[in-house]
């Protein structure tokens, strides 16, 4: 009996161990992915073309992270500004000087769920990780 115990207690963290490297590195690609995107819609969305980030850029930005096997429907966005104006009104886009802030969130979904079954504390599946940018708006009508 202790035999089996052993077995199926080394099994665990031999298992643990093995795959420990591989969803900590999912995580890290998923937080960069998310970060390169806001980073990349900022960038057009406060240059002087833009001055907003509308809808379809938010369905584009969508379209490409379901590319690395993100759900866009799990995808959640968030646009402001520094002045508190609506940041993602085309018909009003944000002056020169004002900042726009981005901020793109996504659930862990399972990726600690080894974690979870050998008792080591892990976020929840509900948990997000978001990824935050600002950037100053460069529009002049």
């Amino acid at each position: 009996m202790k035999q089996i115990l052993v077995f199926i207690l080394f099994s665990a963290i031999l298992c643990w161990l093995m795959f420990t490297p591989v969803y900590k590195h999912v995580l890290i690609v998923r937080q960069a992915l998310l970060q390169k995107e806001v980073d990349y819609l900022l960038e057009v969305g406060a240059s002087g073309a833009y001055g907003y980030i509308d809808q379809p850029m938010i369905e584009a930005s969508k379209t490409r992270l379901a590319k690395h096997g993100f759900d866009p429907d799990k995808l959640i966005y968030t646009v402001g500004t520094t002045s508190g104006a609506n940041g993602s009104d085309p018909s009003r886009p944000v002056m020169r000087g004002t900042g726009i802030r981005l901020s793109i969130s996504y659930p862990y979904e399972n990726l600690f769920i080894l974690d979870r079954l050998l008792g080591i504390g892990a976020p929840s599946p509900e948990e997000r990780m978001s990824s935050y940018g600002l950037k100053m708006s460069e529009y002049v009508p």
